[in-house]
């Protein structure tokens, strides 16, 4: 098939985990065709049969904001001309499934796409007034609409009450990729120093405040550090209260990191305390790496994690710091959790699987 998909080029996890997607389809055989404003962070060079189509915005003194919705619409439309592609995969609701439906249009009815929902499209963005109408209409003209967790499958039809079936497609990650590497427990290190990580695009959302308080009452029971890995608008403001709590001597901030597939595994247990998270996919590279979690009970993580890690409800970093440090000071405990982590990533969320199930939902679309 030759598939064109459609993100936004951020660190987020519809901007990864569509870059993955196009990717392992390449190295499937198929024709692959990736339209963003920007080249993602995780687009590889060189990947026989992938290519990258760049959408040009257009700066004019008339527009307060560019209309990146019809410059993508303009692309798309070019983009089937001139490769032929078969349908679109549109990640994200708005805009980019307005902006297929109005490419579709321009085409004269003639253009699929499917559209998947990854969470703040829907829970925050799409439900404001400015969009829903529109976001609601678009995905009712969807050939197909799948979201990332049945949480955000039932989000959907509450918040927009839309008739079309939204099929529930997990994100995936490359186990051959995120995998352990042998890390020496605690036990065996000079310092017996446990390694706590957390990584995002830093966003309120994110909470990474309750993360450095969470692990500022881990340190006072034993010795940790806590790795930070990313980069956003609430940066300042963890390291800030880091200080104020009296760890940041242990606190690391490594900012934006195009390895994590190396620096996940050095950890000994991965820390969320998001407020709202659809999937949580940086949760689930760390389960591929053997690294154990942590997390906020929200939205769909429960999917993620099953029963290899512990959920604590929103909100309360103490509550944090206990679930983690009954994991950190059983050894056996820990191991037994990072072994389920890392089967229950190869069991039910490895590319494979997860890719192959959008391959029938090509085909049923395309009849």
């Amino acid at each position: 098939m030759r598939i064109g998909i459609v993100c936004y080029p951020t660190v987020g996890g519809s901007g990864v985990v569509a870059t993955e997607m196009a990717h392992a389809l390449a190295q499937r055989g198929h024709e692959v065709h990736l339209l963003s404003y920007d080249r993602p962070g995780r687009l590889r060079r060189g990947v026989p049969g992938l290519r990258f189509h760049q959408v040009a915005v257009t700066a004019y003194p008339l527009f307060r904001y560019p209309p990146y919705d019809l410059a993508l619409a303009t692309r798309m439309v070019e983009v089937r001309e001139e490769a032929r592609v078969d349908l679109f995969h549109v990640h994200y609701a708005i805009p980019h499934a307005v902006s297929a439906f109005l490419a579709r249009s321009i085409c004269g009815g003639c253009l699929k796409f499917v559209t998947t929902l990854h969470g703040t499209d829907i829970t925050v963005v799409g439900s404001d007034r400015a969009y829903m109408r529109p976001t609601r209409f678009a995905l009712e003209q969807s050939d197909a609409v799948t979201a990332v967790s049945k949480f955000l499958a039932d989000e959907t039809h509450l918040v927009f009450g839309v008739k079309k079936d939204v099929e529930v497609v997990h994100n995936f990650v490359d186990v051959d990729r995120f995998k352990p590497n042998g890390r020496r427990p605690w036990r065996e290190r000079p310092d017996q120093e446990r390694v706590l990580v957390h990584a995002s695009n830093f966003r309120p959302v994110k909470r990474v405040a309750d993360i450095v308080r969470a692990f500022a009452a881990i340190r006072k029971e034993l010795p940790a550090r806590l790795v930070l890995i990313g980069d956003g608008p609430d940066r300042e403001h963890a390291m800030a209260v880091a200080t104020d709590l009296g760890c940041q001597h242990k606190v690391e901030h490594l900012g934006m990191q195009d390895n994590l597939e190396q620096l996940l595994p050095q950890a000994d247990l991965f820390l969320s305390a998001s407020e709202t998270e659809s999937f949580g996919l940086s949760i689930l590279e760390a389960m591929s790496c053997g690294v154990p979690c942590v997390s906020t009970a929200v939205g769909g993580v429960a999917e993620v994690i099953g029963d290899t890690g512990r959920l604590v409800p929103f909100g309360q970093p103490e509550a944090m710091a206990k679930a983690a440090l009954t994991i950190l000071h059983d050894d056996g405990q820990h191991e037994h959790l990072a072994n389920l982590a890392r089967r229950r990533a190869v069991e039910h969320f490895a590319t494979d699987r997860v890719v192959e199930a959008y391959e029938k939902i090509y085909k049923r679309v395309l009849g």
